[in-house]
């Protein structure tokens, strides 16, 4: 049952498993959707949907798939008959089924004419006359099985409307960071700080207590790993130029880098587009305040964890020819690519982080280059799942 649903799902992103959509088929066998879609959208989306962060992409893949649903004639009359058998006679009125059973356009609009010029003060509740409350087919805020609101805000929505109004939009986890995803970015960033890296230099007291037990007195000395800080960070920031509309997103996030206190060491340094023989320790990237790239790769070891942060936009040539930097009072005697390939070569763990949504990298001004980049440093999108990724790839093994 709705196995293409699933595959809806799968196919805009929202991480369902095979468990929980056997769980929510169980679900329905006890008819914990109460026989409504809206009821199944509400339902499918507590036992699918893991995070918040998912449910615009859960609302996207329910109203592609449901929108443009009808009732057919035959379910109506099905329904009428259900009706019928089934419900107390004083739940529906005579006037309310047989306007469900004719439900005629022009009819409907005679009948609001009619009651318009006939109505002459506010009405509240009733069956009759337009107001708010009670079974008229004219108003709001009551209910008619065919009913046509006049006013007010919809209160009964169908589930493939509430899905097109997508008000968890700002929920999702591939928006753009801004200061209240920043939070969340740190916390992320601080995963780096744990017991997992550097030597096991600190005697474990009570293993080792345990592990001399366990060998009948012979001394067994186990070490851990200190709880103290090792992790470095180098973040590396394209600095003017097309990076200007992004200049306020990276200067919250230089900032909120610069007051954490969770690394041992970290060191900013800047670029202009790409980098060439020199680095720069201001944002003017002017060259009194340079530093030989050579230099650089020596004073930071390939322990450091690196943050390439840029649009990673320029001219082709700018990346790939000698002589291609844009300053022309600055000569680059080797091509940027290079010096790109050296620093990835150098570092144990390099990522660039690129403010551009990842939907331009392919089709959008700067493709070639962002794509020529790609292909030295793993890339992701600057917000929150991006970085997510980027921490993730940060943590991992260095690949050979």
């Amino acid at each position: 049952m709705f196995i293409n649903f699933f595959y809806q799902l799968k196919a805009y992103g929202v991480p369902v498993s095979i468990t929980e959509w056997m769980l929510l088929m169980e679900a329905l066998g006890r008819g914990m959707a109460l026989s409504s879609l809206t009821g199944f959208y509400y339902l499918a989306r507590v036992v699918l949907v893991k995070s918040e962060t998912h449910y615009d992409r859960y609302d996207m893949a329910f109203y592609s798939y449901f929108k443009g649903i009808e009732t057919p004639l035959e379910l109506t009359e099905k329904v009428l008959q259900w009706l019928e058998n089934t419900m107390p006679p004083k739940r529906i009125s005579e006037q309310e089924r047989r306007f469900f059973e004719e439900f005629d356009l022009d009819e409907l609009r005679s009948q609001l004419e009619q009651r318009l010029n006939e109505q002459q003060d506010e009405h509240h509740g009733g069956s009759r006359w337009i107001g708010t409350g009670g079974t008229s087919p004219f108003g709001h805020s009551g209910h008619h099985p065919a009913g046509v609101r006049i006013g007010g805000e919809p209160l009964n929505r169908s589930a493939v409307q509430v899905a097109a109004q997508r008000n968890f939009r700002g929920y999702r986890a591939n928006v753009i960071i801004g200061v209240r995803q920043f939070e969340i970015a740190l916390r992320k960033l601080r995963q780096l700080s744990s017991r997992v890296e550097g030597p096991r230099d600190e005697l474990d007291l009570d293993e080792t207590i345990r592990e001399t037990g366990d060998k009948g007195g012979m001394l067994q000395l186990v070490w851990d790993r200190s709880k103290k800080n090792n992790v470095k960070v180098a973040l590396l920031m394209d600095s003017g130029g097309s990076m200007e509309p992004y200049s306020r997103l990276c200067s919250q996030l230089f900032t909120a880098m610069n007051r954490a206190s969770h690394f041992k060491d970290l060191r900013f340094f800047y670029f202009h587009n790409c980098i060439y023989q020199h680095i720069y320790s201001e944002p003017n990237c002017f060259m009194r305040s340079s530093l030989p790239t050579e230099d650089f790769l020596r004073m930071l070891g390939p322990e450091y964890k690196v943050i390439l942060l840029g649009d990673a936009s320029m001219a082709p040539s700018e990346l790939t020819m000698p002589g291609g930097a844009i300053d022309y009072s600055y000569s680059n005697d080797q091509p940027g690519i290079t010096w790109l390939e050296r620093i990835a070569g150098h570092f144990n763990h390099s990522v660039w982080l690129n403010p551009i949504p990842n939907t331009f990298w392919e089709r959008g001004m700067g493709n070639y280059t962002i794509n020529v980049i790609r292909t030295i440093f793993p890339m992701y999108e600057l917000s929150v799942e991006g970085l997510e990724g980027a921490i993730k790839k940060l943590k991992g093994p260095k690949l050979i």
